[in-house]
């Protein structure tokens, strides 16, 4: 059950959401704005609602595409990190890498990968990879030394390695840090995985908005996103509450 303050901002979240949709639903009753321009939230419901099969479909591709890339970016953030906390030596060149990676445009990449690897979901996968790999990397590396020096010279004072220093004192303290950088990656996972359907796919949410853009069906586009939006606010919200449960510490 939640409490009363979690009921409240709930309600205050619906009633926002609910006051946007009604807002744009009478902007384009009103302004009588034609369907291939803007449709209004009722027929883009109806859409999703008639086609449910099919955006269903299409969601379970990009969902599983979205959250292998997610599990292996963060995977390899983490391992980054940690190899970066216990040799310093190596962050310039790690670091200059990853930002070379992270500068460079997905849409110039994704069409490479799906040359060389195909139209399969392998492309999608590490396109959604490089794209959460970076805010995982640099939000646990802060974690990681973002400890207090008087705790740290307690610890060595009791000939304590730095392998221990690292387990006992610096993991648990770029755990919040690690959840955090998943906040923000969680919902980047889909764009990356729709962005790399634009490129060719055999199915997903993102070829369903090519397809849609293409032919100029707006409530066929406009569905994708009411898709892909819930799926975002979804997995922001599945990775609060796992940051409730393991950082119990924080009095939250």
């Amino acid at each position: 059950m939640m409490d009363r303050p979690a009921r409240t901002e709930s309600l205050t979240a619906l009633a926002l959401v609910a006051s946007a949709v009604l807002t744009w639903e009478m902007t384009v009753r009103w302004l009588g704005i034609p369907i291939y321009l803007l449709p209004a939230p009722s027929r883009v419901l109806a859409t999703l609602l008639t086609h449910g099969d099919l955006y269903l479909e299409a969601t379970g591709v990009t969902l599983l595409e979205a959250m292998t890339g997610l599990f292996l970016g963060a995977l390899a953030g983490c391992l980054g990190a940690l190899a970066l906390g216990l040799f310093p030596r190596l962050e310039r060149g790690v670091m200059t890498l990853a930002i070379l990676i992270k500068s460079t445009p997905l849409v110039a990449i994704a069409p490479l990968l799906t040359i060389w690897l195909g139209f399969g979901i392998l492309p999608k996968i590490l396109i959604t990879a490089l794209l959460t790999f970076f805010p995982v990397l640099v939000n646990v590396l802060s974690g990681l030394r973002a400890v207090d020096p008087a705790l740290l010279d307690t610890l060595r004072s009791w000939h304590a390695d730095r392998w221990e220093l690292l387990r006992h004192v610096r993991m648990p303290n770029a755990l919040p840090h690690l959840f955090v950088a998943l906040k923000v990656s969680a919902p980047l996972s889909l764009i990356g995985a729709v962005v790399a359907e634009w490129t060719g796919a055999s199915g997903g949410l993102g070829r369903t908005m090519w397809l849609a853009y293409t032919n100029l069906n707006l409530p066929f586009l406009f569905a994708a996103v009411f898709v892909l939006g819930a799926l975002g606010i979804a997995l922001y919200s599945l990775v609060s509450s796992l940051e409730r449960k393991f950082i119990f510490w924080s009095g939250e």
